[in-house]
């Protein structure tokens, strides 16, 4: 079958939707913005889609966005809101009032496990070194993280704390601020290990600062082959912090699979093998209804670890 991006990408790949206009629910520079902008690059540059803006509105942990789009909804049918995995997690406990239901689900496009890291010099090698330390004297073995308690380090940490047969509510998780204060306190033994992102352990790795015991993924991951899943190591957990894209309340069904056919054609595009392989994304792709009963099963995972950790 010819690809989409037609003769060696000489050609652009047929367009699909006339403009889009991306709603970023944070700042410059971070991950949402990232996503949405190389999202509207990879679109605009194969042809898919013959104009993108942008428009950054923090506030709320992402709910001023999402209430903009819902009261706005007749206005905004030409916008696609970028979220990730802190929608289902900020709903549950409240953060803000409507949830990924009350918005036209377009797909999930790409996503970043999680993976524990320790010390290149530490003396564990494996997440179940990191288990049995803990059993011998759960006070020594403290887990960091960049998220608040309850947030998502922490709660990947309770989870394979849980399928490793531990109470996931007497793990020690240590919040911190960035990522720099996080690796000081891996360093100097404050903590044990390190709950963050595949694809930020994959840069530390690989600047030989830091060791990989641990990832959430199925199967080992390409992008870095020497790092095990938990699941190879007898750990079933499978976690992945997803990003993708919502539409208005109400968006005509017509409209919503010109944007979810426009980005299932992305990924045939070399203009987006570019931009996913330069921020070392996953391909993920789930799209409408298969989007859905993706995040109804993470919403459950999450929802009732949460309510075990005494978060809800």
């Amino acid at each position: 079958m010819m690809s989409l991006a037609g003769f060696g990408g000489a050609q652009a790949a047929e367009k699909v939707v006339d403009s889009i206009h991306f709603l970023i629910p944070g700042g410059a520079g971070g991950g949402w913005d990232g996503t949405a902008r190389g999202t509207g690059e990879a679109l605009t540059k194969s042809g898919i889609v013959g104009s993108a803006s942008y428009e950054n509105m923090s506030g709320g942990g992402g709910g001023k966005a999402i209430g903009f789009l819902i009261e706005n909804a007749e206005s905004n049918q030409g916008t696609l809101m970028v979220n990730s995995t802190p929608i289902v997690i900020r709903s549950l406990t409240k953060v803000f009032p409507q949830n990924f239901r009350d918005l036209t689900l377009i797909a999930g496009t790409i996503g970043d496990y999680a993976a524990f890291v320790v010390n290149k010099d530490s003396t564990l090698n494996s997440f179940t070194d990191l288990v049995a330390a803990y059993k011998a004297d759960p006070r020594k073995v403290a887990i960091g993280g960049g998220s608040v308690p309850g947030g998502m380090d922490h709660l990947v940490a309770a989870m394979a704390m849980e399928a490793a047969e531990t109470d996931p509510t007497a793990v020690k998780y240590i919040p911190y601020d960035a990522g720099g204060k996080a690796m000081a306190a891996l360093l100097s033994g404050e903590i044990a290990a390190l709950s963050t992102g595949f694809s930020e352990a994959v840069a530390l790795a690989e600047a030989g600062e830091v060791k990989i015991i641990g990832v959430t993924a199925p199967k080992r991951v390409p992008a870095f082959k020497d790092a095990p899943t938990l699941k190879e190591q007898g750990i079933d957990v499978e976690f992945v912090n997803w990003r993708g894209f919502f539409a208005a309340p109400g968006l005509p069904e017509e409209t919503a699979n010109k944007y979810r056919a426009a980005l299932a054609a992305m990924y045939d595009t070399p203009e987006w093998e570019e931009v996913r392989a330069r921020n070392g994304w996953v391909n993920i792709h789930n799209s409408g209804d298969d989007f859905r009963k993706f995040l109804e099963k993470q919403e459950k995972q999450v929802g009732d670890l949460m309510k075990k950790l005494g978060f809800l």
